[in-house]
């Protein structure tokens, strides 16, 4: 199972780090020893003094697929959820200086987060038009909507696939919107789609 991220897919999350909005979609990758397990707080690595929340909406493929054509990439998922992406955003920036990569600050142990995933058909969601939302101790900190993504997910499923073959149970983190901040020990997260709450999780 792969996970597999997108970064800088909102032009305002982008913008709010200093980066160029891209021209393609930017791709990274984390390990599955990146998930947290089921029930389990976050907890904040040793080797950083500023980690991160990312929310994303989360599509998790299930067929297998290679070289997929943009019109037929809604075929290869029905379920989608929401995901943290944790950010050791100190050491990323000091990669980044260095021109090396993202690995240590984006992939390390724990850095992923997914909630209960959500069949759309039964739902009635569509994914391409979906609210979705980050509380840290009850403030709202990130909104969004996957309209505004750069980059939307059946050309995000197409581009991918160009690259690597795609799995039945890879997840693809489909960018996070404007908002992104720190967190710290005994904060508490409650993710939301459409205004529904899917998760909470405890920092420690």
């Amino acid at each position: 199972m792969k996970i597999i991220c997108i970064g800088r897919n909102y032009v305002d999350h982008a913008k709010e780090l200093g980066n160029q909005v891209p021209e393609n979609p930017v791709i990274f990758m984390k390990p599955e020893t990146a998930l947290i397990p089921k029930k389990m707080p976050f907890f904040i690595p040793d080797f950083s003094k500023d980690v991160h929340h990312e929310i994303e909406l989360v599509v998790r493929i299930n067929r297998l697929g290679k070289h997929i054509h943009e019109e037929f990439a809604h075929k290869y998922y029905q379920e989608i959820g929401l995901g943290i992406d944790f950010t050791a955003r100190d050491l990323q920036s000091e990669l980044k200086s260095k021109g090396l990569p993202w690995e240590k600050a984006k992939a390390f142990d724990g850095s992923a987060f997914v909630s209960p995933f959500l069949n759309i058909q039964k739902k009635s969601l569509d994914p391409h038009k979906i609210q979705l939302s980050l509380r840290k101790n009850g403030e709202l900190v990130q909104d969004g909507n996957t309209k505004d993504l750069l980059f939307p997910i059946d050309r995000l499923i197409s581009y991918v696939s160009r690259y690597f073959t795609l799995k039945i149970g890879d997840l693809i983190f489909t960018g996070t919107p404007a908002g992104v901040g720190p967190v710290q020990a005994n904060d508490l997260l409650e993710g939301y789609l459409e205004g529904n709450k899917q998760f909470s999780l405890r920092v420690k």
